[in-house]
C-alpha cells in the first residue's frame, strides 16, 4: 500500500470518527427518545410541542455559532466545546421528571446539539475535496454509527426499559470531544482576512436560489416530521416489538448506505436538482402508504425509501453548497442550510404533526405527503433559476461535485 493511499485512509478515518459518535447517539435518540419521554409521563401533544421548540432553539444557536465560527475561519474549538457541554446535558435529562424540567433541558439541548452537525459537514465538504475523497463514502460511515446506536437502543429499552436509552447515548457522546480533535484546524486562508467574514450573510439571503434551495430541501427533511416524531409509538401501537422496530430504522439506514456508496455516480447522472427530486418523489410515496398501513412487510419496503427521502436529498444538498458557495463559505452556507432550512422548517412542522397526530393518529402521515409536494413546487422554480454555479461570492470558479478524486 503506498504511503499516499495510507494518507488517504487515515484522513478519512478521522474526518469520519466525529460523525460516528454522533451518529450513533442520534440513532438511538431518533428512534426511541418519544418512547423516553412517554416513559416519563410526556403526552403526544406536549411532545410535539417539545420538539417544535427544541427545533426554534436549533434555528438561533446553529445561526448564532455558525456565524462565530465563520468570523473564526474555523469550527474546532466551537465543536470541541460543545461536545463537552452535551454530557452536562445528558446529565440534567436523567434527573428531570416534571414537564417542564424536561422542557427547559430540551431546550439546552436544543442549542448544544444540533449546531456541531452542520459545522461538520462544512468540514467534510472542503476535507474531502481538498484530499481528493468522496464525501458520500466518508460520510456512510455516520450511517453506520447509526444503525449501531439503534439496535443498541432497541435492544436496551426491550431488556431494560425506556430509561436505557439515555445511557445509550451517552456511550458515544462522551467521545464527540475527544474526536472533534482529530479535525483539521482552520486553514490560513479562512482565518486570514483580519478577521472579516468572507462574504455577507444577507447578501446571501437575497440569492433567489438559495432561498429557493433552502425551501425545498428543508421541506424534503422536515417531512419526516411524523415519522421521527411518532414512528415508533405508532409501531408500537401496532404490536410490533421493539427489537423488530429497531430493526425497521437500522434497515432504513442500512438502505441509505448503499445510496451513500453510489452517490457520485448518481450524482454525475441526475445531478443537483435530479437528486433531490428523488427524494421528494420518494416522500409522497413514503409518507401516503404510511398513513395506512402497519403491516411489517409494508414497512420494510416503506422504511428502504428513506435512501431517497434523506440521503438523496441531503447529497443533493451537500452537492448544491459546494457548488454554489465559495470554499471558505462552508461554515456560514451549512449554519443557514440546517438553521433555516431544515430547522426553521421543522420547528413548524414538528408542531404541526403533534397536533394532526393527537387528532387523526396515524393518517397524521398524509400531512407529510402535502409537505411533499410544496417541497417539490420550491425544487421546480430552483431548477429554472439556477445555473450550476456559484450564487455568491463570484470571484472563485464553480467548484466540483462530491467526488472529487
Amino acid at each position: 500500500m503506498s504511503d499516499r493511499l495510507t494518507g488517504r485512509l487515515l484522513q478519512g478515518a478521522r474526518l469520519a470518527a466525529y460523525g460516528a459518535a454522533y451518529f450513533f447517539a442520534a440513532g438511538a435518540f431518533m428512534s426511541y427518545w418519544p418512547v423516553w419521554l412517554r416513559d416519563r409521563g410526556v403526552s403526544d401533544t406536549e411532545i410535539g410541542t417539545l420538539f417544535m421548540s427544541r427545533q426554534i432553539v436549533t434555528v438561533i444557536a446553529t445561526l448564532s455559532v455558525g456565524w462565530v465560527a465563520h468570523r473564526l475561519g474555523g469550527p474546532r474549538g466551537v465543536i470541541v466545546a460543545l461536545g463537552i457541554a452535551s454530557i452536562a446535558a445528558m446529565g440534567a435529562f436523567q434527573v428531570s421528571h416534571s414537564f417542564l424540567a424536561i422542557f427547559v433541558v430540551t431546550m439546552l439541548w436544543g442549542f448544544l446539539w444540533s449546531p456541531p452537525m452542520p459545522l461538520y459537514d462544512g468540514v467534510l465538504v472542503t476535507e474531502t475535496k481538498k484530499h481528493g475523497l468522496d464525501y458520500a463514502r466518508v460520510r456512510m460511515w455516520s450511517s453506520v454509527a447509526f444503525i449501531f446506536g439503534t439496535f443498541l437502543a432497541g435492544i436496551a429499552v426491550d431488556r431494560y426499559g425506556p430509561p436505557w436509552v439515555l445511557y445509550v447515548g451517552l456511550g458515544s457522546i462522551v467521545l464527540l470531544a475527544p474526536f472533534a480533535l482529530l479535525l483539521p484546524p482552520a486553514a490560513p486562508r479562512a482565518a486570514a482576512a483580519h478577521g472579516h467574514a468572507p462574504f455577507r450573510v444577507s447578501e446571501l439571503l437575497r440569492q433567489p436560489p438559495f432561498l429557493l434551495f433552502l425551501l425545498a430541501c428543508g421541506l424534503c427533511q422536515a417531512s419526516h416530521s411524523v415519522l421521527y416524531s411518532f414512528g415508533t409509538l405508532t409501531w408500537r401501537g401496532a404490536g410490533i416489538d421493539d427489537v423488530t422496530i429497531s430493526a425497521l430504522w437500522a434497515e432504513s439506514v442500512a438502505i441509505e448506505i448503499v445510496l451513500m456508496l453510489f452517490g457520485g455516480w448518481l450524482l454525475a447522472r441526475l445531478g443537483v436538482c435530479g437528486l433531490i427530486a428523488l427524494g421528494l418523489t420518494a416522500g409522497l410515496v413514503r409518507w401516503t402508504a404510511m398513513a395506512f398501513t402497519t403491516e411489517l412487510w409494508a414497512l420494510v419496503l416503506l422504511q428502504a425509501l428513506h435512501s431517497c427521502t434523506f440521503a438523496a436529498c441531503h447529497l443533493g444538498a451537500m452537492a448544491f453548497l459546494q457548488r454554489a458557495l465559495p470554499t471558505h463559505g462552508a461554515a456560514i452556507g451549512q449554519s443557514l442550510y440546517y438553521a433555516l432550512g431544515t430547522g426553521a422548517t421543522q420547528a413548524v412542522v414538528y408542531q404541526f404533526s403533534g397536533i394532526l397526530y393527537s387528532t387523526y393518529g396515524q393518517r397524521a402521515f398524509l400531512g407529510m405527503t402535502v409537505v411533499s409536494a410544496l417541497g417539490m413546487c420550491a425544487l421546480l422554480l430552483l431548477a429554472r433559476t439556477w445555473k450550476g454555479g456559484l450564487v455568491v461570492g463570484s470571484s472563485e470558479a464553480k467548484g466540483p461535485s462530491l467526488r472529487s478524486g
